[in-house]
């Protein structure tokens, strides 16, 4: 939309009374909006190309919720699958449990500690919140466990905890050769 309103007010007649050097700011404007444009489809033909190279990303493609971009930075991002003791390590590492102020004996849990990767994060996040406009229809476990906390708590929460549960389903096909199984993924919920 913004390209279009720039090309009319630099080729349309009516905007002629515009000063010159404000349509030639606008052309130049313009092309640079069409040049990053042209640069951002080639970085999303990149990643969709390393996305069908890669049996890991393919795998991890396959839960509800990541796709090729966040398939791919995870990849790029976790580097040696074995830093990570178990799936919620690696979901600490990219801040998606909770803070966690216990003393006496008394657990106090807060918010999401926000502490690890934030690129990352986000597109958990985001998958997540994508995943969960998916699940009204569906009669599968997962989507019945969604719809349950939805009906419980906010949906910024559900979301949270959906990429929470996708993080740590994420190391543990990094860090195995299996195959996502969603049927396999509510047992410890």
């Amino acid at each position: 939309m913004l390209q279009r309103t720039l090309a009319r007010i630099v080729g349309d007649d009516e905007c002629r009374a515009l000063n010159p050097l404000v349509r030639a700011l606008m052309a130049e404007l313009r092309d640079e909006l069409t040049e990053l444009d042209a640069r951002i489809a080639g970085y999303d033909r990149k990643i969709r190309e390393l996305y069908r190279n890669s049996e890991i990303c393919q795998r991890l493609g396959k839960v509800e919720g990541i796709g090729p971009v966040t398939a791919t930075a995870l990849v790029a991002a976790v580097g040696d699958r074995s830093s990570f003791k178990n799936g919620r390590q690696f979901a600490a590492w990219l801040g998606l449990v909770p803070k966690q102020r216990s003393s006496g004996g008394r657990a106090r849990l807060f918010g999401i500690s926000k502490r690890g990767d934030r690129y990352l994060r986000t597109l958990l996040i985001h998958g997540a919140r994508s995943a969960l406009g998916r699940v009204r229809d569906k009669q599968d476990p997962r989507s019945l466990w969604l719809g349950r906390m939805r009906q419980r708590r906010h949906p910024n929460i559900v979301a949270v905890a959906l990429a929470n549960k996708n993080a740590r389903i994420a190391w543990s096909l990094l860090t195995s050769d299996s195959v996502y199984d969603a049927r396999l993924s509510l047992r410890a919920a």
